[in-house]
């Protein structure tokens, strides 16, 4: 049964607020599984990721598109170099949020539109319109700014923005023809075994928390998996239902969070230096967004113009 346009646009926007409001919020979450470490936390998530996604697969009767996946090798091979730099953005971010750097998280979130875009220069060659060179450009001075009057260069938030936005490049190459569910089960799958084998280490040299810190935290670090999973599937839904400029805006949702509580709560430090070079990305994110609008706009009305000359008698 086909869902009516009026229903997905009713759905489409919680289903995408909910989602990145999520992300945002994560935060508040890791520094209930202390004293887990960053590199402990990680290999549960990727575990526990792994469960949530069987579970759900097997409940939605599609587990067949999961062992399709793992069954396509040159698939497969571009989904372990995705877990493998989606790991790395795991860690740098809960690593960041431990170690009180929430704001060096949010910062990174909002580099990646801009290093998407340099990506795509350096990677796809392609050719960008003058906005785009402008945002860029104020990108690169912010990362200067940044470097030079914050105590060196902002690290968390490039290695954060630089893993991300490979691992889109990489899932960009693999297609639409993965889901996000089998997808997120492939990339964990390769990745559980040596998830297991550090966990299994730390028990035996009596490091692990999993076993020792009672049963209210060892759910908590089994919930990784639900608390990864879910939003990765409210955002799928949303997606088919949502325009791509409409997902592109709420994407700044989870890093705008990010920066208040770090801010607010977690009670960051934010000198002038600072927020000169928040304020530099947050200019350059205005000229990306202005020009990404003005450009769908141009490609609807050229799409529309054909059909429009066609009709006439």
């Amino acid at each position: 049964m086909v869902t009516p346009p009026a229903a997905q646009d009713r759905w489409g926007l919680p289903l995408g607020f909910s989602a990145f409001l999520i992300w945002g919020a994560m935060p508040l979450f890791f520094p209930l599984l202390e004293p887990a470490g960053p590199l402990e936390i990680i290999a549960h998530r990727i575990v526990w990721s792994l469960v949530f996604c069987i579970v759900l697969l097997a409940a939605t009767r599609s587990l067949h598109s999961f062992v399709d996946v793992l069954h396509r090798p040159r698939t497969m091979a571009l989904l372990a170099l995705a877990s493998v730099l989606i790991i790395v953005n795991w860690t740098t971010y809960v690593y960041a949020v431990l170690t009180q750097h929430v704001l060096d998280a949010a910062l990174g979130y909002f580099i990646n539109p801009l290093l998407t875009v340099a990506l795509g220069v350096v990677v796809l060659r392609e050719r960008l319109r003058v906005a785009q060179w402008v945002a860029l450009g104020l990108g690169a001075v912010a990362v200067v700014v940044l470097s030079t009057g914050v105590g060196g260069i902002p690290w968390i938030s490039l290695v954060l923005a630089g893993a991300f936005g490979l691992y889109s490049l990489v899932k960009n190459r693999v297609g639409r023809g993965v889901g996000a569910l089998p997808g997120l089960a492939a990339e964990t799958a390769v990745a559980t075994p040596f998830a297991l084998a550090y966990l299994f280490w730390l028990a035996a040299i009596g490091a692990g928390t999993f076993s020792t810190q009672g049963v209210g935290h060892a759910l908590l670090l089994a919930s990784c998996g639900v608390v990864t999973g879910l939003p990765l599937l409210l955002f799928s839904a949303a997606a088919r239902r949502l325009p791509l400029s409409v997902v592109g805006m709420l994407q700044y949702l989870t890093p705008f969070l990010q920066f208040l509580l770090g801010l607010l709560l977690f009670g960051e430090q934010m000198p002038p230096t600072r927020w000169a070079g928040f304020v530099l990305v947050w200019v350059a994110l205005v000229v990306l967004t202005v020009d990404g609008l003005r450009q769908s706009r141009a490609t609807r009305l050229a799409a529309a113009a054909p059909a429009t000359v066609d009709t006439e008698p």
